[in-house]
């Protein structure tokens, strides 16, 4: 009876032991909780920050509104891409929040961030231990470093009841009339659309007026923090050019060229594309972007020697973009003709960049290409208002067709030659920087003549 009972005691003992050391276990594997800026940092001062809300502020109420200025935050859920945040929610906050929006009250000034109060992504009911959470809300960090009041996302239904006879001032993303969401089975919207939905349907607001105007005329001129960024965004792209140069040849397909591309991009430091890599060789380079990406993912033709290869590619740095383009011959030699006409190509666009400056206006840029196309070329030439485009968080920054040209802005300059007669394609873009005397072509170390080109190709 004794030896039972003590058997018996030893195995509770053994019992308790067990479940001291997985739970001492449980303990050890919890993965840490770790704050907003031990992932990220903020590239802007809360000044500079600061700066640009009140600008957004002073242009709106030049142009007479008054109301409420809402911009939304990216929805935050993983889908096997890293969080990239919506333009213009980074532009005025500089954080990556996820599922948050910003207010703007134009008659007081104040700008709040209402966040949740933890990032749903660092939850897991079913893996507690390996989702500590993480967050927002009581993270006296981000509202220090950016400067800005944070609230709770729950309280947002009642500071919108609150605003119900108040004009909602959102950016469409293109000047005139607001676009709300669809009645289509099938469509893509916005996050704005979606949000004038909700707040239409839950708060009865019927008010919305357009800010792209002022959100152009604000984002069109960057800092110099943002200068910094797209200079290393460019320099990135144009040292990724010049490896893929030494890889063309006959026999190499246009998917390898890619790879070669988006590879040097990450070894120097950039964290995305800035769109999808455009690489079109022979019949391929006769086609706009547009139509090649109708072709789904099958951009992949082996090159032969004869063809050009045309490079229309930019890589994301900080969240700021880049934009070149050059053309190679495959075969390392352009033909007599091949030359001719890139030299021409070449041409119109030095010409542009050399009258770029302070005070112009783009209507003032098409004026000069329709002198300087020769006549025979002109049908082939695309240029007009498509001889550029604003960069800056992305290929398509707003911006404002007849805007005064100011330092600060950048953009790219991109004479396009389509010739279906002949077979041949022409391409060159390079990023330009408008200063206080002219311009700065910040892709200048990528060669751009055509001799300049067959030596980039040598290995």
């Amino acid at each position: 009876m004794e030896i039972t009972t003590m058997n018996a005691c030893r195995h509770r003992c053994v019992i308790l032991l067990l479940t001291l050391l997985v739970s001492l276990n449980s303990a050890w594997a919890q993965t840490p909780q770790q704050s907003y800026f031990e992932w990220t940092d903020l590239p802007f001062s809360k000044s500079e920050l600061a700066q640009r809300r009140t600008n957004l502020i002073d242009r709106l109420k030049a142009q007479n509104k008054s109301g409420l200025v809402l911009i939304p935050a990216k929805d935050g859920f993983s889908y096997g891409e890293t969080f990239r945040q919506l333009d213009d929610f980074y532009y005025f906050t500089g954080l990556e929040l996820p599922n948050a929006l910003l207010a703007i009250e134009l008659a007081s000034g104040n700008s709040t961030v209402f966040t949740p109060s933890m990032d749903l992504r660092f939850h897991s009911s079913s893996r507690p231990n390996d989702f500590p959470g993480r967050p927002l809300l009581n993270d006296e960090e981000i509202a220090r470093q950016s400067g800005l009041t944070l609230k709770n996302i729950e309280d947002f239904a009642a500071f919108a009841d609150s605003q119900a006879n108040t004009t909602i001032l959102i950016n469409n993303h293109r000047s005139g009339e607001l676009r709300f969401a669809s009645k289509a089975y099938i469509a893509t919207h916005s996050p704005v659309q979606i949000l004038m939905e909700a707040l239409k349907f839950n708060h009865g607001i019927s008010d919305f007026e357009n800010t792209y105007e002022a959100i152009a005329q604000v984002r069109m001129v960057k800092s110099d923090a943002e200068i910094n960024i797209m200079k290393k965004a460019s320099a990135i792209t144009v040292e990724s050019i010049k490896e893929v140069a030494k890889t063309i040849e006959p026999g190499v397909d246009e998917r390898y060229l890619e790879g070669v591309l988006e590879g040097h991009y990450k070894k120097l430091g950039a964290q995305r594309l800035a769109f999808g890599s455009i690489i079109k060789s022979g019949p391929n380079s006769l086609w706009p972007w547009r139509i090649l990406a109708t072709h789904y993912n099958r951009r992949n033709r082996d090159m032969e020697a004869g063809d050009l290869v045309i490079l229309d590619v930019g890589c994301e740095y900080e969240n700021y973009v880049s934009d070149i383009g050059r053309t190679f011959p495959v075969s390392g030699k352009f033909t007599h003709r091949q030359k001719e006409i890139l030299t021409m190509e070449v041409s119109v666009a030095d010409q542009i960049i050399a009258y770029l400056k302070p005070g112009i206006q783009f209507k003032d840029l098409r004026n000069l290409t329709d002198k300087i196309i020769p006549e025979d070329a002109k049908q082939y030439m695309q240029v007009g208002l498509f001889f550029g485009h604003h960069l800056g968080l992305s290929t398509g920054d707003p911006n404002i067709s007849e805007a005064v040209l100011k330092p600060g802005m950048i953009f790219t300059v991109e004479p396009w030659y389509y010739n279906h007669d002949e077979q041949i394609s022409v391409f060159t873009e390079d990023v330009v920087l408008i200063t206080e005397t002219g311009c700065e072509v910040l892709s200048k170390d990528l060669p751009r003549s055509p001799e300049a080109l067959e030596q980039l190709m040598k290995r």
